[in-house]
Formats: structure tokens, sequence, C-alpha cells
């Protein structure tokens, strides 16, 4: 027997606001998580994302400041939310402020990319709530301008995305400023070990909570590949949008400069496109994605960092114009679609570069995913290729060729500094 919000023995303020936004039945990572967080549980919560993990943490944490009306303490929290993305943080910060429109309490979000002197303004006073990325809050903390010696509760939001970008050593600094003696969550998609051991690191007997199976897609999307050359990729893409069924997509590129090119090409085409991805100004980010969740804008074209930020429901469509360098972010660049119980469709275009990424995510997700061949650019050879996965550097993609070993050669001090001399610029030889 499913259970309600009014099952749950949340405050009044919350039944209200949930009532008027039409919300009754908790999802399950709600219903599970906010008993155990009502009672003072550490939770460790795996769940995919567009499952209601913002409501299972905020609901149970504003539950706590209504029923204790302390003051925040100035300069800082009695809550502290971190997660990857300047994005994802605005959409946390949202979710707070509507759940809680009843309440009186503050929240304020720190990310980087602004000034930040509001920020600095919103922490003068303390606030009830911070919602932050990571480097920013760290910043601050370092300028002595975010005190967080009192804080009440702690939230780690989409864990495993803020490590693979990173954020491990700073989520260490932060953390170590913390109180001992507070509550602590930690929300994943999935479950690699280094969310393991950090989740054994910051929980004291956490209660675990687990909606689906570490790196398991949602099964609403249908995935399918085209494999094609490089070349091919654009014409390709366009054609997809172009075709029937598609209502908001979002594409996904490997790189910033070839998500503006992607995007530039189907702008041209006649379709209404952002590009969405870290060298966009903050202000620009946020008019692309209130532009795309109001409908004017058909599609955005992101980088992985931009990813879990675009939470809306009628993205009809995920592609993949590159695989990702991580099997894990293809899990959360489908889970653009298939949102509040719509199905979704998820197509990636993959070279012969790109072979071997696609051959880890089907390991990641446990299956193969379904081949299209009917179309024009079909290349058996990128089906089949068996080139090493590439990697990353400052400029194209290139391909990990194999070391080559050598007998280490022991220099002499005369030979050194003849290596030196010779590789002085020529117009310092002159």
């Amino acid at each position: 027997m499913s259970c309600t919000f009014s099952d749950l023995g949340l405050a009044p303020q919350l039944l209200q606001a949930l009532g008027e936004a039409g919300y009754v039945t908790p999802t399950p990572i709600q219903a599970q998580s906010i008993p155990y967080l009502l009672a003072g549980r550490d939770v460790l919560g795996m769940a995919q994302t567009g499952t209601g993990k913002t409501a299972a943490f905020a609901l149970p944490l504003l539950h706590r400041l209504a029923a204790d009306r302390r003051a925040a303490p100035k300069k800082g929290a009695r809550v502290l939310v971190l997660a990857p993305t300047r994005e994802l943080v605005s959409q946390i910060a949202e979710g707070f402020e509507s759940f809680g429109r009843h309440l009186p309490f503050k929240v304020a979000t720190i990310f980087g990319g602004v000034s930040q002197f509001h920020q600095v303004a919103a922490l003068k006073a303390g606030v009830d709530v911070i919602v932050a990325a990571p480097g920013r809050l760290l910043d601050l903390i370092g300028q002595g301008l975010c005190d967080l010696s009192q804080l009440e509760a702690l939230v780690l939001d989409e864990a495993d995305q803020m490590l693979d970008m990173g954020f491990a050593k700073p989520i260490e600094r932060i953390v170590a400023t913390l109180p001992r003696d507070r509550h602590t969550l930690l929300f994943s998609a999935t479950m690699p070990k280094s969310i393991a051991a950090l989740a054994d690191s910051l929980l004291r007997d956490p209660a675990r909570v687990e909606i689906s199976p570490p790196s398991t897609t949602v099964s609403r999307i249908e995935q399918s590949v085209m494999f094609m050359d490089a070349a091919d990729k654009k014409a390709a893409l366009l054609a997809l949008l172009q075709g029937p069924g598609i209502g908001q997509a979002v594409v996904f590129t490997l790189q910033k400069n070839i998500a503006n090119e992607v995007c530039a090409f189907i702008t041209e085409a006649g379709i209404s496109a952002e590009a969405l991805h870290g060298n966009k100004s903050q202000g620009q980010r946020e008019r692309a994605l209130d532009a795309f969740r109001a409908g004017d804008v058909q599609v955005l074209v992101a980088t992985d960092i931009a990813a879990r930020g675009i939470d809306v429901e009628t993205v009809t469509h995920v592609f993949n114009h590159d695989l990702p360098a991580l099997a894990e972010s293809y899990v959360h660049r489908i889970g653009r679609t298939g949102r509040a119980g719509r199905s979704g469709s998820a197509i990636t275009l993959c070279d012969a570069e790109q072979r071997a990424w696609l051959r880890d995510v089907e390991r990641e997700i446990g299956q193969a995913l379904r081949v299209h061949t009917e179309h024009q650019w079909h290349s058996e050879a990128a089906r089949h290729s068996t080139m090493r996965a590439p990697v990353l550097g400052g400029g194209p993609v290139k391909q990990v060729k194999a070391p080559v070993v050598r007998e280490r050669k022991v220099w002499s001090d005369e030979e050194k500094a003849a290596a030196r001399a010779a590789a002085k610029p020529a117009c310092e030889k002159v």
C-alpha cells in the first residue's frame, strides 16, 4: 500500500506547499529516505536522476528548520548542500524555496562565474540553507567570509559527478571545517569505489536507500546507436532532429568548441538551439535554460558539465553527438529524457575512434545498445573498429600509442650541458 506525504509526519507548512503544487504521493526515494532523515539517521541514497532526490532531502531538512527556529550563525548556515554545477545549485535552491514557501527561512546560492559580492552579503548575517558548488565555497572559507563551524546538516548531491569533476580535495577541505557532530546525507546515481570510500569516511551508521541497481538506466528510455564516420555526424544529427516525433532534445558533445559548431550548424538549418557549456557566463547559461524550459528553444547542445542541471520534463530525445569519456556519464546524459513517468529515446552517434568508449558504456549498463543500420551514413568499419579509446588533451582527440620501451641512458655532465645549449632558441645563439 503506497503512502502519501501526509503519512510521513511532515510539518503542516510543507504539506500545504506540496498540496498547492499537486504532490500527493512521494516517489520511492522520498518515501524510503524521509522517515530515516526525520529520525536523524545519516543516509546513503542511490537513485537514478529524475527520481525526486531533491525533495527527498529538502523536505526533512525544512521540517527540521520548522521545528527548531534557532537563528542561523553569522557568516554561516544551519544546512549545507554541495552540488557539482551552477545549474544544479540553482535548481536545488529553487526546490527549497518552493517546498518552504510557507516557512520563514533564508537560502543562499554560492558558485563561481559571477561576482562574490551578493553571495558574501547574503552570508554576513547568516542563512538557514547554503546550496553551493565546492570551488567557490572553499574560496570564501579561505577568505574568512564563510564559517561553517556550527553547521547542523551536510548534503552531498550527485556525489559521483562531483568526484568525476575533480572535487574530491575541495570536498575534503570543506568537510574538515565542519563539526563532527552533524547530520550527513550522500546521494549518488552510481556507486563506484570512490563513492563507497567517501561514504565510509563521512557517514555514521547510515541507512542505505537504493531505488535501482547502480549504473542501471531508466527502463522507459529506448537506447540505440548509429555507426558512422565522424565527418557525417552533423548531417545525421540534423536529419534526426528534423524527423517525426522530436519534441525538445538535448545533444551532448565531448568538447565546448564542438558544442558551438553543432549549435551553429543546426541553427542555420532553421532549428532553434542554444549551446550550454563552461565557457558561457552564468547569465548566458541561465537564459538558455530558461528559454528551453519555456519551449522557446527546441534543442540544447551541452557538454557533460551541464548535464545534471537540465531538468525539463518535455525532453523527448537525447542525442550523443559524441560518446562520453567516462562511461558513468552516459547514465546521467540519457537521464535528461524519460522523466516524470514519460518515455524517451537516446540515440548515440559512434565513429571508429569512439568505439572503445561505447564498449565501456555497454559494460557499464549491462546491455548492448540496439544498432540502427538502415541509414545512409552507416559504417561497418566504425561498427567493428578495434581502435583504442582516445585520450583528451589540449587539442583534438588523439589516439593512445603503446609506449616504446628504451634502455635508460645515463648522461654525463658534459652531455647535459651540450644538450641544453643545442635546445636554446636560434635567437639566443646569435
